[in-house]
């Protein structure tokens, strides 16, 4: 045989498999119950790869699904169903070749399952035209074993009565050890096949790869063992003729034939072996198998039973019960059941049929009408021509819907045999049966058909039937015309249990009453009737009629009041009537307004639900699940769904018990249900996700609509928004793993064909699903959700595809509240330093929801959340080198507010992520994108959230020196606002140190300029000023206190207060009771109230001592009185003084530690709580007679800044508050009197006028201001955010200045 010829039979094999999906599919199940658990799964999702490559039409999607195909096969250990579906592949790919090697790798591995069931044609035309001395061998072993009985078969006749039973009498007349030899023939010969078979495949491997034709390759000798060599052999094709081999649907085996039988072999008249997938077997070519019309048993089914009996129980129907074949069961032998010997019989009978031309008419050596179809043709309980036949396990065959109807009433017997039958669940249609009907159908006039005779097996009588006739005729005579309730309600319930008790068959009782008068009867009792029995009945019988004949709702639809009266009825208690108003259909509108929601969640609640007495087709709790979800897709009622949602948990379990249903339908409806509810309150999903079980929801969603394939990829994605990211990853593990069929391929099917707005949901799904386990470098679902969630951020013709591609982007951060909601911008905030409003959303979340978790729990979900966050940020932010952060960018510069927002959060959780993962030159592609945008929000932004996100992301960007470069020409904008923030963000204060380090000269980015004055000088000298909350107060040497709002450039006076009668010497705030503390030469410390209209006095402390520099805490006030020492006062009029040996020039006071700074240059540590004392710097001699005092101290962040006189060239020393060491000194030149320290600047203020701004960390003077020439400057004073600096001069003058 020619390579060319290989390829040809094997080209045509998988061609006609490709184009045939059923059989594809049956040879799936076929090898899928010969494979290994563990391989079911991973083949089972190749297969599907394929079908996908089958089905699509684009060109790009078949190439790269056979490409996964192929790789994951080749992946996998090599088996029978891999190497076909490797062949499958190769086809596809037009790889002849390949493909032809691949398919005779299933013939080495699986001879017998190839020729029986997968390629029986195939077998044929490649391997048998070979296997001739195996035939002759065959033939002449079953002859000497039969050779016995040859007197016996001698008396045929052509009677084809008389063959069969004389077939039948030869086979009962075989002895034990005949019909033992026979068995141990037919498996000897089997294995001949299948060694010979093996050395055929690698002869036709050789062929094909000797590809040049240099080599003469010769096909193998046929093998044989010796017990089966044994004696002389005749030339076998000399006796062969052409009987054995006459049906094209047959494969040859001398079992089947006669011992003197013989036949020619020839390349046309080899037969075909069986084929046991209904659609390969054409209708024509049956019914040229079969010269006459009378129903003729399919022996190849019978043939095939003997290693699959299912096949038997789908494909053969036999229901005849004549008298011979009881005859047969009395005096049957122990091999009269053999395939062998069925299949002879059979033969011989069909043989004899063709020789006598006996036509279809004649069965049983009787004529038939032309129209009356054979009795196999017709249903022994409907009487009629199957539509839809199947058979049971004990051979009979039914009509499906009426054996159907049996089972559902209660039976679990054959209604002929009375059998009990193992399973319920109906097989698959005997196609073989329907097409031979078909075939005979198509020679007679369907017109003029009548029902056969009823089988003398059959459950009902006709008497019974006639009886149950004229019984239901006269009841529905006293419904529709009696006048007396009594009467007619009597007939319900005697149609009610005729109908129950099957006496006559429902498609007999139907068209009777479904008529309208017979419905309006009905509707009268319902109107009427106050016998909960009857009303039970009617409602049950309209259901049972409803649901088979539309008709009949149309009757009852036709009046709306009748709709409303069954409306009632539900709402009154009768359950069952919920069944009937699903039937009816009435619009979702008319069921809110008739208040039906209610009554819905009631009895949905309800533990009496199932207590049912009379069940129709549908569960009222089936009917309720999808009235509600009918109401809540149609209206979108926001009341409707909170009502849902209010009603209680047992009504949101029973609709997830409803996900586990055996309607499909119900299982959407549910979906549905949950998925509104969730979305209208998340705490939904918490009882959802513990009780649902979604496997059931996983096996529906290939088979499902894309609307509804949609909305339960929805409800998956909400499912995964849990607060704990162990539960989301749980649940992910579920819709990965569980179900017949692959998720994720299933996913990336629908998502190739899916519309903009709905693809970022799937996309996002397969994306989590993808990166569950340890993600792989390359995937196909990863690369395709990530370039459709970049694609859908990009369709600027489709707002709502952007919309949701950026908020699916941000959702995969995984960080989510209870209620589902996405804590993305909480904890993008707390990592910009302002966590107070996430502080408080938890707290607000844990306060609503009773949460309660375990420590140890809440530490190991923050850690699977952060490692979540690292990955999926790792993979979206290196796909395609930052492509993500360019469609982010266009996103923000959008009309859209909604789109620019979540754009915007998404850009700068990725940027900041992008500071936890290792460079590889992504951060420069997301600054390219990225910075300008997030410059411009900072600088013009005024929500302050905004601005510290934004900042957030700039942070990302100062860590490298391009980036630092970058900022350059923003820098003054961007300093501005680091100021601003810093009070409230540390990152603002950390930022702030980073471009003070990098700048050399700091003047570069520290100028201040002149905001406002104001003079004062009518009040004499300003001796005092300090800030509170946008208020500034000064303190004057005629005794007044104004009070100036300063959150405009320019100082507003709201109020000028004079309490004191001499010099106020001191103001100072106590922030943590927002009192204003003044200190005078009056010797009285006054205590003020601070408002928004100005301040009032609420207490007057009286001293004995004049006050300069005062001090106070929170029961306590510190001052320097006229001489030596320290007064302490206590509010409670008790006084006490502290370092009496030292005269104080100025004071500090933080945390309980008091700072003296003296005359004499030195500077002493009070402890108030233990009066202990330090010396932090020792005193000095006078030079000359002058003195060296300590003019001003301040206390910042564990630093003590003390300015007095230049001795040793630093006028401003700086020391450490734990350990009284010198850490510093600001080399001013300048006679410091008055000093102001932030954050970043220190300002010294002398007393020619001048000003000396010095940074606090590097120690460098960065700016001069010049007040003016002639006044001292006695006080300073730093705002709230420390960016407006105010100065009280000795000529009255109040003067601010700010950073510009």
């Amino acid at each position: 045989m020619s390579s060319a010829e290989i390829l040809h039979h094997t080209a045509v094999f998988l061609s006609e498999t490709l184009s045939q999906a059923e059989l594809r599919h049956h040879l799936h199940s076929t090898f899928l119950k010969r494979l290994p658990t563990a391989l079911v799964k991973p083949l089972t999702f190749v297969f599907q790869t394929i079908e996908n490559a089958i089905s699509t039409s684009s060109p790009s999607i078949r190439s790269s699904s056979l490409r996964l195909a192929e790789k994951l096969l080749l992946s996998n250990p090599s088996n029978p169903f891999s190497s076909f579906l490797l062949s499958l592949v190769h086809h596809l790919s037009h790889r002849a070749v390949d493909a032809s090697l691949s398919l005779l790798d299933v013939f080495e591995r699986e001879p017998s399952l190839s020729r029986l069931e997968m390629a029986p044609f195939l077998f044929q035309e490649l391997f048998l035209v070979h296997f001739t001395q195996i035939l002759e061998w065959y033939n002449e072993k079953r002859s000497e074993i039969l050779s016995s009985l040859s007197q016996l078969r001698s008396g045929y006749d052509s009677d084809e009565e008389s063959i069969v039973s004389t077939t039948k009498a030869l086979l009962s007349k075989m002895s034990g050890d005949q019909a033992s030899a026979l068995k141990d023939l037919e498996r000897d010969y089997e294995a001949l096949l299948d060694d010979n078979c093996r050395a055929f495949v690698h002869y036709f491997k050789d062929v094909l790869r000797n590809k040049g034709g240099d080599e003469m390759v010769s096909p193998p000798a046929i093998v044989f063992n010796k017990s089966q060599t044994g004696g002389d052999r005749q030339p076998f094709c000399e006796n062969i003729k052409s009987q054995g081999f006459e049906s094209p649907n047959r494969r040859y085996n001398p079992m089947w034939d006669e011992g003197d039988r013989s036949f020619e072999l020839s390349s046309k008249n080899l037969s075909k072996f069986p084929s046991l997938i209904p659609v390969r077997v054409s209708p024509k070519v049956l019914t040229n198998q079969i010269s006459s019309k009378e129903f003729d048993i399919n022996i190849d089914a019978i043939v095939a039973a003997k290693s699959n009996p299912q096949h038997l129980i789908t494909d053969y129907s036999f229901s005849d019960s004549s008298e011979t074949e009881e005859k047969e069961n009395i005096n049957k032998p122990a091999l009269f059941d053999s395939t062998n010997t069925q299949k002879q019989t059979l033969l011989a009978e069909r043989s004899t049929r063709r020789s006598t031309n006996h036509s279809m008419e004649e069965v049983g050596g009787g004529k038939q009408s032309k129209h009356i179809p054979p009795k196999d043709f017709v249903c022994p309980i409907t009487t009629h021509v199957f539509d839809d036949p199947v058979t049971l396990e004990t051979g009979q065959t039914y009509e499906r819907k009426a054996i159907q109807e049996w089972l559902d009433r209660g039976n679990s017997t054959c209604p002929i045999t009375r059998q009990k039958l193992q399973s319920v669940q109906l097989p698959k249609t005997n196609y073989v049966l329907k097409r031979l009907i078909a075939s005979w159908r198509e020679e007679e006039d369907p017109g003029s058909v009548k029902p056969a005779a009823v089988s003398p097996k059959s459950v009902i009588s006709q008497a019974s039937i006639d009886g149950a006739m004229t019984e239901l005729r006269l009841a529905i005579t006293d419904l529709c015309t009696s006048e007396i309730l009594k009467e007619a309600e009597t007939a319900v319930l005697r149609i009610e249990g005729l109908w129950r008790e099957a006496v006559m068959e429902v498609q007999q009782m139907q068209p009777m009453l479904a008529k309208p008068p017979v419905i309006n009867g009905f509707v009268e009792m319902l109107l009427n009737s106050v016998d909960a029995r009857v009303l039970r009945a009617t409602v049950f019988l309209l259901t049972e009629l409803g649901c088979r004949d539309d008709s009949v709702v149309q009757t009852l639809t036709r009046v709306d009041s009748d709709v409303e009266a069954i409306v009632e009825l539900f709402k009154k208690g009768l359950i069952e009537a919920v069944v009937l108003v699903y039937l009816l259909r009435p619009s979702a509108t008319g069921l809110v307004e008739m208040d039906l929601v209610g009554y819905l969640l009631e009895m949905l609640r309800s533990k009496n639900v199932d207590d049912v007495v009379l069940r129709t087709f549908m569960e009222p709790k089936t009917a309720a699940v999808l009235l509600l979800a009918r109401i809540l897709r149609s209206c979108g009622v926001a009341e409707v769904v909170k009502s849902v949602v209010s009603s209680s948990t047992q009504v949101i379990e029973k609709i997830v018990m409803s996900l586990q249903a055996d309607q499909s339908e119900e299982r959407v409806a549910a979906v549905g249900i949950l998925l509104r509810c969730i979305l209208e309150d998340g705490k939904c999903r918490n009882i959802v996700a513990e009780k649902a079980e979604l496997t059931s929801l996983l096996e529906i969603l290939p088979q499902v609509s894309d609307g509804e394939r949609l909305e339960i990829i929805h409800f998956f994605s909400e499912l995964v928004k849990l607060n704990r990211r162990n539960l989301n990853e749980k649940i992910l593990h579920i819709l990965k793993d569980e179900g017949t069929f692959s998720t994720m391929h299933t996913l990336l099917i629908y998502l190739q064909n899916a519309l903009p707005d709905q693809s970022p949901v799937v996309a996002g799904l397969l994306l989590q699903l993808d990166l569950l386990e340890e993600p792989r470098k390359m995937s196909i679902y990863r690369e395709e959700a990530i370039d459709t969630l970049i694609s859908c951020l990009r369709n600027s013709a489709s707002p709502a595809a952007q919309i949701s591609a950026a908020e699916t982007v941000l959702s995969l951060q995984g960080r989510f509240s209870y209620s589902g909601k996405s804590l993305s911008r909480a904890i993008l905030l707390r990592r910009a330093g302002l966590d107070r409003s996430y502080l408080a959303f938890m707290r607000r979340d844990q306060r609503r929801h009773n949460i309660s978790a375990n420590a140890q729990d809440t530490m190991e979900d923050e850690k699977a959340a952060e490692e979540w966050e690292r990955k999926v940020a790792f993979f979206l932010v290196s796909h395609e080198f930052g492509l993500l952060f360019e469609a982010l960018a266009e996103g923000l510069k959008s009309n859209y507010e909604e789109l620019s927002s979540v754009c915007f959060m998404a850009a700068i959780w990725l940027v900041y992520m992008l500071s936890d993962l290792p460079d590889t030159g992504i951060r420069g592609a997301a600054r390219v994108c990225l910075l300008k945008h997030l410059v411009s929000i900072f600088k013009s932004e005024k929500n302050i959230e905004d601005r510290a996100l934004s900042m957030l992301g700039l942070n990302s960007f100062i860590r490298d020196p391009e980036g630092l470069q970058d900022l350059g020409g923003h820098m003054k904008d961007i300093l501005k606002g680091l100021r601003e923030l810093k009070k409230s963000s540390a990152m603002a204060f950390e930022m702030l140190k980073v471009f003070s380090e990098e700048h050399d000269n700091s003047a570069d980015i520290w100028n201040h300029k002149e905001l406002s004055q104001e003079d004062c000088s009518i009040n004499g000298e300003v001796l005092a000023v300090t800030c509170f909350k946008g208020k500034l107060f000064s303190g004057h040497s005629d005794g007044t206190i104004k009070v100036w709002t300063a959150r405009d450039p320019e100082l507003r006076l709201i109020q000028e207060i004079r309490e004191h009668t001499k010099p106020v010497t001191s103001l100072t705030v106590l922030h943590s009771s927002e009192k204003l503390y003044s200190g005078s030469l009056d010797r009285t410390v006054r205590i003020w109230s601070i408002s928004e209209e100005g301040i009032y006095c609420e207490q007057v402390e009286e001293v004995k001592d004049q006050i300069n520099n005062l001090v106070v805490a929170s029961n306590i006030a510190c001052f320097i009185p006229q001489g030596a020492g320290v007064k302490v006062q206590s509010w409670n009029g008790s006084s006490k003084l502290l370092n009496q040996h030292k005269s104080a020039k100025c004071l500090a006071l933080v945390q309980g530690k008091l700072y003296c700074g003296c005359n004499d240059n030195s500077i002493q540590e009070i402890d108030l709580v233990t009066g202990t004392l330090g010396n932090i710097q020792t005193g000095s001699k006078k030079l000359i007679g002058k003195a060296n005092p300590i003019y001003t101290l301040q206390v910042h962040d564990g630093l003590l800044y003390a300015a007095g006189p230049s001795l040793d060239g630093a006028n401003v020393k700086i020391w450490s508050t734990s350990n009284y060491s010198m850490v510093g000194s600001l080399a001013s030149t300048l006679d410091v009197r008055t000093m102001a320290v932030g954050s970043e600047l220190v300002y010294l203020g002398s007393k020619v006028g001048s000003i000396e701004v010095w940074c606090r960390t590097k120690h460098n003077r960065v700016e001069t201001l010049q007040t003016s020439f002639t006044s001292k400057i006695l006080c300073m004073a730093l705002d709230t955010n420390q960016d407006m600096l105010i100065i009280g001069t000795s000529d009255g003058r109040i003067q601010t200045w700010g950073l510009s």
